[in-house]
């Protein structure tokens, strides 16, 4: 437990980004579900997904792991330190910016809006972004190769599934206001 600076940066941040997560969903309680769009491929990697945030918790505060441990120099794991950091923040601009809109699910609100301000005025996923990074920068912190990786995989899977499905939802219920919007924005990253 704790043997490792690192693990200690990696609890902090993780505290930092749940915290950002919990606030985001207390707003998702208080709207309703128009239209639920998940499949049971979907629900799995979101299942999926859980596991592999639970797996560098089991590594920080257990040895269970301890056996695939690889070394990198520390400047790597302070970049990944700072990669995490500004997933949390993407991931708090994101919940600033979608509001009552946000759905853990593929599903619309009853009162949906298209959100295009905020971090949503450079990039359409800022949220996936945002998990995408954090889960690139887990094995930079965790140098090991079960906690380090355990996100990124299913983190990536479910990028890949959710995201046509989602573009395909926005097209449905927006039409012509979100292909303009499309065209303006990057999927990930800003278009330049």
């Amino acid at each position: 437990m704790f043997n490792s600076l690192f693990k200690i940066v990696y609890f902090v941040e993780l505290v930092l980004i749940t915290t950002v997560r919990s606030m985001g969903t207390a707003k998702f309680r208080r709207a309703t579900v128009q239209e639920e769009r998940s499949s049971a491929l979907d629900t799995g990697l979101l299942a999926l997904n859980g596991v592999g945030m639970l797996v560098p918790i089991l590594y920080v505060f257990s040895s269970w792991f301890d056996f695939a441990d690889y070394s990198l120099p520390a400047w790597l794991s302070w970049i990944g330190a700072a990669l995490f950091a500004a997933a949390a923040v993407l991931l708090w601009g994101t919940h600033q910016a979608m509001g009552r809109n946000w759905t853990p699910t593929l599903g619309l609100r009853e009162e949906h809006k298209l959100v295009t301000d905020g971090v949503f005025r450079y990039i359409r996923h800022p949220m996936y972004a945002a998990h995408i990074l954090w889960a690139l920068a887990t094995p930079l912190i965790l140098t090991n190769w079960i906690a380090g990786f355990s996100m990124l995989v299913p983190q990536l899977a479910q990028y890949w599934l959710r995201v046509k499905a989602e573009e395909g939802m926005m097209l449905e219920r927006f039409g012509e206001q979100y292909r303009q919007y499309m065209k303006r924005t990057g999927r990930l990253l800003p278009k330049f």
